[in-house]
């Protein structure tokens, strides 16, 4: 017989969209957790659950002996220590991106994650939004060829949501929101064996860290890459991505209900000049489609695809290129965890 999963939320900010959908679906809430007794209020009464399963104080979960599941949702410097406990209690872990902010936290979760009876899953989120999906399966299929060339941004203003732990010079935006468009590339195209990156400082004047970033990436499959960030842009969210192949190109998007493919015409030479449009679902953050692959992680005992090294791994390309801008040299990202 199949375990029951019974699932804690930590942080209720964002947790609140991963809480919705374990409740849709109707998943056992073991507990909600948020340090804003009125966040937790709202979320409580939203959905009816007793006083029982409400806490403001995450260490309180850590004695749910049938909560077998936890969900972090919080400010990125709490993922160790939260992340540590419940993987040492036994508990199937999810932490929302990025996995740290700080290289020896990177090293503390991976170890704890490698020595736990536990599943632990990292949220990269991308890796569920559906154009990116569908960006993957296309270049998977051979559709558009070798890939020579692939760029992702992360453009979002933080000038209204630059809380306090998004200020903090640790959390650079390369590597709190630039994180995505790291990632995505990753998976879609591998791991880069050295970056080259300039940062400039004129956006967001209240953060000590470069507030726009472009960093080039050389992979090991012999494609290169283009990564820019910013944290305080003048436009929409979004992250504006395209992938270059040898026999076509897709460009896709988080925001847009459709992505354009180009491919060579029938004599293989030639590009098609009208685009195929394939519509596509909008869902940027698909918190339901990333739990249920955990949840089959966990119901089916197989291996985690998105691991704590391999969110390790997408943070140490960010520090690379961190590390990069302020050097003015290029830089090899340290994969070893």
């Amino acid at each position: 017989m199949k375990q029951k999963l019974s699932v804690g939320v930590i942080g209720l900010s964002m947790g609140r969209y991963h809480l919705k959908g374990l409740i849709d679906k109707g998943i056992e809430v073991a507990a909600i957790c948020d340090v804003n007794p009125e966040t937790l209020k709202t979320e409580q009464e939203k959905y009816n659950l007793p006083d029982e399963k409400c806490f403001t104080d995450w260490h309180e979960l850590l004695k749910l002996e049938q909560m077998n599941t936890v969900l972090v949702i919080t400010p990125d410097q709490l993922h160790r220590e939260m992340s540590e406990a419940f993987l040492a209690k036994g508990k199937h872990v999810m932490c929302e991106k990025p996995l740290a902010i700080i290289r020896e936290d990177l090293d503390a979760i991976v170890r704890a994650a490698d020595n736990a009876d536990a599943k632990f899953m990292v949220g990269q989120i991308c890796r569920f939004t559906p154009a990116f999906v569908k960006a993957k399966e296309l270049i998977d299929a051979g559709v558009i060829g070798e890939i020579c060339f692939a760029e992702s941004e992360y453009a979002h203003d933080y000038a209204k949501i630059l809380h306090e732990w998004r200020a903090d010079p640790n959390r650079h935006g390369v590597v709190g929101g630039g994180c995505h468009a790291v990632d995505l590339l990753r998976w879609l195209v591998g791991d880069p064996e050295e970056v080259f990156a300039y940062g400039s400082h004129k956006l967001l004047p209240n953060v000590t860290y470069d507030d726009a970033t472009i960093a080039v990436l050389k992979f090991s499959c012999g494609a290169i890459g283009k990564v820019f960030v910013s944290t305080g842009c003048k436009r929409p969210y979004t992250m504006r991505t395209q992938i270059w192949g040898t026999k076509g190109t897709i460009l896709c998007d988080n925001t847009s209900d459709t992505m354009q493919l180009w491919t060579l015409s029938e004599d293989g030479i030639a590009v098609n000049k009208t685009p195929e449009i394939i519509p596509i679902k909008v869902d940027n953050h698909n918190v339901v489609g990333e739990f249920d692959v955990f949840a089959e992680h966990i119901l089916n005992d197989t291996p985690v695809k998105m691991s704590a090294r391999e969110g390790a791994k997408t943070v140490a390309t960010c520090f690379a290129i961190m590390e990069s801008s302020k050097t003015g040299a290029p830089v090899k990202p340290n994969y070893n965890f």
